[in-house]
């Protein structure tokens, strides 16, 4: 939750509010508001995946409090690019209104209308590409090519009466990139010249010296761990990912290997890439999933979800045994997939896995299969002495991102005051080019649990965790109306707690007296009776075996 929340004041006519939803502070679910005049546009909206202290969530979603009751002003999502912690929270932003338009590049469109499918949304959708210009009620927009992990990523330009916004999107510099698509550095300068009045931008390596990797250095890298892997290969990759995945082709082709999907992300996102022609197969090298079996181990190269340990992914099955391909000694495996934050020990529990089934399992860490899909520092640099923006708003990545992001800003002469340190629901307004923050919402965390959404709240979690870690003891002791006295009970069960329920014996004297103690104190409330039930065992519990599980006593009077 925020620290010192507080409404801003009425939004005066000529002046842009920009609000981040989500991004600031985390990996994902990034989503920024904007609004002038009474109308809203949104950039992205995206998911965040769940970390360990989340058991049974599915996926976090931005919270829609401050546009719920404002949807009809809403002239449109502007999607910078097809990941899912950009676009993953779209079908549950239609549910509330489907009629939205969507405004994206092709490739990220038709990810995103492949996902609405599935829920059962036909989209208003409104495709462009770099160099175009479009118009949503007072905003004008100009989109801008730039590079990233994923093909057909923008940045987009926001032309309002009170000023310029220019938000990067997620995006790097890579001087030789695999489909020639260069970040257009030359737009931005030209939109630097006019004036950028706030520079949304990209966090995620700012706290990375120098230059990320070229793309293209991963490419031998695959080739040469593909040539030298005695049996079957497997991959494993974010399912977006199509670079890298064109990547794997080439070189199971070269390698007269064929290559065979797995996971439905991975095969619905590939077959809408290959079929807009973003991605290249070469002849006869896919083979279907069912008929792969057929084809000899060091001929074969299974292109897999699940490089950030996800548990029902396809690597954490396979890890765990729990899949029709049954990992051995002499496979090869491939996590060709930076490490998001909060997923490191996931990652090392399935490393370690399929070590122990005797795979010989290739990774970032000893070996550069992978590069990131973000600008590091130097590239960053060259953005702002490029752009010369008068603001500037760090976002998408967690707080130490940020903060170094901001540091380079300050260091290229943005005036500190000037650079904001913000976290999701940080009102900002613009008018004339001068930017102030003028009040902070309480942005939540809305979690996706199986059908439920919202219905989850953090203290649900926590009695999760107290259930996983702790377990869990039921008491029920039945008490004579009139007298307090025990009738029947305790009866004391116990799950995650001790095999045996007997260890429970030593407590129940002092439960009955605890309940005696209470009657003689003219004490008769069920609800009063229960509290104390679970205050001795609690206690009992913490000194004789330094636990605390979920203690859950009835009384009943009869």
């Amino acid at each position: 939750m925020p620290t010192n929340v507080y409404d801003p004041p009425a939004l005066d006519k000529g002046t842009l509010r920009i609000i981040p939803i989500g991004g600031l502070g985390e990996i994902g679910r990034n989503m920024t508001y904007f609004e002038i005049n009474g109308k809203i546009l949104i950039v992205d909206c995206g998911v965040l995946f769940p970390e360990e202290h989340q058991p049974g969530v599915d996926l976090i979603l931005p919270d829609f409090g401050p546009i719920k009751d404002r949807l009809d002003d809403v002239v449109g999502v502007m999607l910078t690019h097809g990941h899912e912690d950009h676009i993953g929270a779209v079908p549950y932003l239609l549910r509330l209104r489907n009629d939205i338009p969507l405004i994206g590049s092709g490739l990220t469109l038709a990810l995103v209308e492949a996902k609405l499918k599935e829920h059962r949304i036909k989209p208003y959708s409104l495709t462009v590409k770099e160099g175009q210009k479009e118009q949503l009620g007072p905003f004008d927009l100009e989109f801008v090519a730039v590079n990233h992990s994923i093909p057909d990523a923008l940045a987009v330009a926001i032309k309002t009466e009170a000023g310029t916004v220019l938000a990067t999107g997620d995006f790097k510099m890579d001087q030789l990139p695999l489909d020639g698509r260069l970040t257009d550095l030359r737009e931005f300068a030209r939109l630097g010249k006019e004036g950028v009045d706030l520079f949304l931008v990209d966090s995620t390596n700012a706290d990375v010296p120098g230059f990320t990797p070229l793309e293209a250095s991963i490419g031998p890298v695959l080739d040469q761990v593909i040539a030298r892997a005695p049996r079957r290969v497997i991959v494993a990759s974010f399912s977006s990912h199509v670079h890298r995945v064109q990547q794997v082709l080439d070189a199971a082709h070269a390698n007269g290997r064929r290559v065979a999907f797995l996971g439905r992300s991975m095969v619905r996102n590939m077959t809408i890439a290959a079929d807009l022609g973003y991605l290249k197969v070469p002849d006869g090298v896919l083979v279907e999933y069912k008929k792969a079996k057929d084809i000899p181990d060091d001929k074969i190269v299974y292109m897999s979800t699940g490089s950030q340990g996800e548990p029902m992914a396809v690597l954490s099955r396979m890890a765990n045994m729990d899949h029709a391909i049954e990992v051995g000694e002499g496979d090869t495996v491939i996590l060709a997939s930076s490490q998001i934050p909060g997923n490191e020990n996931a990652i090392y529990r399935v490393i370690d896995g399929l070590t122990k089934l005797g795979a010989n399992v290739v990774h970032k860490g000893n070996a550069k299969v992978h590069v990131s899909g973000h600008a590091a520092a130097g590239e960053l640099l060259y953005c702002y002495n490029i752009i010369q923006p008068r603001n500037v708003l760090p976002v998408h990545g967690e707080y130490r991102h940020l903060v170094a992001n901001a540091k380079l800003a300050i260091d290229t002469g943005v005036p500190e005051e000037n650079t904001f340190l913000a976290e999701d629901g940080t009102v900002m307004d613009m008018r004339d080019g001068h930017v102030e923050v003028v009040g902070q919402l309480d942005i939540g965390f809305v979690y996706v649990d199986g059908s439920s959404v919202g219905e989850i709240t953090d203290a649900d979690l926590k009695d999760r965790r107290i259930l996983g870690e702790e377990g869990f003891i039921s008491i029920i002791v039945v008490v004579e109306a009139q007298t307090g006295k025990v009738i029947v009970g305790p009866e004391i069960h116990a799950k995650g707690f001790a095999e045996d329920d007997r260890v429970f014996d030593s407590v129940k004297p002092k439960i009955e007296q605890a309940l005696a103690d209470a009657a003689r104190n003219g004490v008769r409330d069920s609800h009063a009776l229960s509290q104390i039930v679970r205050r001795t065992v609690g206690r009992w519990v913490n000194t004789s075996y330094r636990r605390r599980p979920m203690i859950v006593p009835l009384v009943i009077e009869a």
